[in-house]
């Protein structure tokens, strides 16, 4: 029988692993942590759980949508309600059709802007925040999503390009935006209509019955690719041989573990860039939290970008009379101590009244290399050499980072779902 190798047991690694089980190939997945789930997986502390960073579903795949359904069981939906700190005031989200928390000054610079942003042809916008100012004005692009970039993407707005920005940043009408200002009973003009998640088990649940019955061997973490021999060396000093090789590692891990890459695919890897961050996780001893699924911070001196409650999503994912908050923060490894973490995020809201310190019952802080790909310009031309490259040496990508895309949890998953074998 064919030898089928997956690198990744996260959810493209697992659909994948499905697509292969239906043609009646028996794949192996190699996993360098000790628990499938990658990115959507989670982790245990003292009954609490938490997702590594937020997660919800809003598939609209029929094909997901069955495995989402008969692995989760249980689903709860939930209608979306972010909101927004900004300057300490909690705002409705999206904050450009929602200004009535502000103040009257603030609001009419805003308005004044809006009303004569600058009237340029959008084939002539090159960047994020040329993009930002024609749809907001300058004062809402340069307090609001430009400060937001910096902290969630971090770069400057105008180091982005702007294919990938879709239906994710809503663009009002004039007429919205006055009303908004007015009044705070505004409609839902988020783009998901409804979020769902599995009731017990956290966001991997949706995926999970995917691992069962799959050989998926843990703590092995891919050390060098041999794609002369078709072997692939582990951290624990085992080979697989393989006659397929589909990959969900990250593109510029491939620098370090293939020998003799030519020279314009190392430079195309260099140019491919991506978020990486802190995930701090809050215990509280209380249900008495803000009543939003999640929320987003504008404010720069609080480290977090954004802000989700696990035990909102799910009343499964805490004990009894707990509640639960998870801050993230998007930086370089090691940028800040483990103290200025948490005096940046922790601290923050206990400061801003938002919770006590007397009800925290402890926090956790883990770190993500890989978050999110970076839409700089070369993003396109160079994934493509790069992919290009590891296709034509027998490896197949797949999923966010291989594909190295813009990808929700359900497209990941639709990613190794489409493996050619």
């Amino acid at each position: 029988m064919e030898r089928i190798l997956i690198l990744g047991a996260g959810i493209a690694g697992l659909g994948a692993a499905k697509a292969c089980k239906e043609k009646g190939l028996e794949p192996v997945i190699l996993e360098q942590r000790n628990d499938f789930g990658g990115l959507a997986g989670n982790f245990v502390i003292d009954g609490f759980r938490f997702d590594r960073f937020v997660h919800f579903s809003f598939s609209k795949s029929p094909q997901v949508l069955e495995i989402f359904n008969h692995s989760a069981g249980d689903i709860l939906t939930h209608v979306p309600n972010p909101y927004n700190i900004y300057h300490r005031k909690w705002i409705k989200h999206p904050a450009q059709n929602n200004l009535f928390p502000l103040g009257k000054d603030e609001k009419d610079k805003i308005i004044h802007d809006f009303l004569h942003r600058p009237q340029v042809d959008m084939s002539q916008i090159s960047n994020y925040e040329q993009w930002l100012r024609v749809q907001f004005g300058n004062y809402f692009a340069e307090h609001f999503p430009m400060v937001y970039t910096r902290k969630y993407w971090m770069c400057e707005a105008r180091d982005l390009e702007t294919k990938w920005v879709g239906k994710r940043v809503y663009q009002p009408s004039v007429e919205e935006v006055i009303e908004g200002s007015k009044t705070a009973d505004t409609p839902v003009t988020y783009y998901a209509k409804e979020m769902r998640y599995p009731k017990h088990g956290g966001f991997r649940a949706f995926f999970s019955e995917l691992a069962e019955g799959t050989d998926i061997r843990y703590n092995e973490e891919v050390t060098a690719i041999d794609t002369v021999q078709k072997v692939v060396k582990t951290s624990q000093g085992h080979k697989y041989p393989y006659d397929h090789l589909c990959s969900s590692i990250p593109l510029p891990e491939y620098a370090r573990l293939l020998n003799d890459i030519p020279e314009d695919v190392l430079k195309a890897i260099k140019q491919l860039k991506c978020t990486s961050g802190y995930h701090i996780s809050i215990a509280l001893k209380t249900k008495d939290i803000p009543p939003y699924l999640w929320w987003y911070i504008y404010d720069e001196d609080i480290l977090a970008a954004r802000v989700y409650s696990p035990s909102l999503k799910s009343p499964d994912n805490a004990p009894e009379g707990c509640s639960s908050l998870q801050m993230e923060v998007y930086c370089e490894k090691d940028q800040y101590t483990e103290d200025e973490l948490l005096a940046g995020t922790v601290g923050k809201l206990i400061e801003a009244g938002i919770i006590r310190e007397e009800d925290v019952l402890f926090t956790h802080v883990g770190f993500e290399p890989y978050a999110n790909v970076i839409f700089t310009e070369p993003i396109y031309r160079s994934r493509k050499v790069v992919r290009d490259y590891l296709s034509s040496i027998g490896i197949e990508t797949i999923g966010r980072f291989g594909e190295w895309d813009y990808l929700w949890s359900d497209q990941s998953l639709l990613s190794g779902l489409k493996v050619k074998v």
